[in-house]
């Protein structure tokens, strides 16, 4: 059992943000003594604004609290653009997929992408700031990539787990109003080919009249179905878009995407999550409780599709500038 079992190395405690029990409680305390004021230091230290922001916290429509009010920011530029000047070469996103296949995307490369995607969205969808767009991806950086166009833009992008059935999507299609689907035809799960189109176009068959376009990335090669005007394959449009597009300012309490809930206890509920206190607990959390460095490479064994895959493989450690690992398929598989 001891074999199993990882002990921290004491030689590092030192160089953590809390590297023991006294530190803690002394965090503890500097929240306790000024709550707003704490808040404010890690905010002014952590976030590349556009506009400063002119309250820390705004009570007084309680409970509908409102964080740096008066502020601008962009996630996207949080956690891309901005490590460019200094990590521009340095890997972003290590992708593994379910047969092997291995892909490397440095920042400057995760920003190329994200850019030319963002493009496409306006360009070829008219998708504007506070547009809904769905997306119904596989563990691939694509996935990463649409989620950081969609913020980049100020669209809001719901993820639906790629395991939900094509009920449960069209639910969260209606729901969001959403204006376009970004897809896959599918993905690899434990050796062999899975598919996600197909589950699109049964969600699409009624009530889901908001949806406009449906853009498919293409990843496992099957036949799919096309349906003329609706559909547009990705790996086409992308081509020809520019790798220039700046980032739209964000009011801090804009939404940055909406997640809902699993449905266990009844009808889903969407969850809007906004921007400058997301992005800021995001990369707090990332540095209080993994204790990352932006020379380490971490791996969240979560989907995308779950808030923890939100926070903990794409905006968390890339606004910390780290390097996040995208894995398709199952750790049980092959061995």
């Amino acid at each position: 059992m001891s074999k199993d079992i990882f002990y921290p190395n004491q030689e590092k405690f030192p160089n953590s943000p809390i590297p023991n029990m006294e530190a803690y409680h002394a965090l503890v305390q500097e929240f306790e003594n000024d709550y707003e004021g704490t808040w404010a230091k890690f905010a002014n230290e952590k976030i590349d604004w556009f506009k400063p922001y002119d309250k820390v916290l705004d009570e007084s429509n309680a409970p509908f609290y409102k964080w740096f009010s008066g502020g601008e920011l962009n996630v996207a530029y949080q956690c891309v653009d901005r490590h460019l000047a200094t990590k521009k070469n340095k890997a972003a996103i290590i992708f593994e997929g379910d047969n092997g296949d291995q892909q490397i995307l440095t920042y400057r490369e995760l920003a190329y992408e994200v850019n030319k995607t963002a493009n496409m969205f306006k360009n070829e969808f008219g998708i504007k700031k506070g547009d809904r767009v769905v997306v119904y991806m596989p563990m691939i950086p694509q996935s990463a990539v649409v989620m950081l166009a969609c913020a980049k833009i100020g669209a809001i992008h719901s993820i639906v787990f790629g395991g939900f059935s094509a009920e449960a999507l069209r639910d969260r299609i209606i729901d969001a109003k959403a204006k376009l689907v970004v897809t896959a035809d599918g993905a690899f799960r434990k050796g062999k080919p899975y598919m996600l189109k197909p589950v699109v176009d049964k969600a699409l068959e009624e009530g889901c009249e908001c949806v406009e376009k449906v853009c498919i990335v293409e990843r496992n090669g099957e036949d799919i179905d096309w349906v003329a005007g609706r559909d547009y394959a990705y790996n086409e449009l992308i081509k020809s878009e520019s790798s220039k597009c700046e980032a739209e300012p964000m009011e801090s309490e804009d939404p940055l995407f909406l997640l809902y809930t699993s449905g266990s206890t009844g009808k889903p509920k969407g969850v809007q999550h906004s921007t400058a206190g997301y992005i800021l607990w995001a990369q707090m959390t990332m540095e209080w409780v993994f204790d990352i460095k932006d020379n380490d490479t971490y791996w969240c064994t979560a989907d995308i599709g779950w808030i923890t895959g939100h926070t903990y493989i794409v905006y968390g450690p890339l606004a910390a500038g780290a390097t996040t690992v995208m894995f398709e398929g199952v750790p049980t598989f092959p061995d």
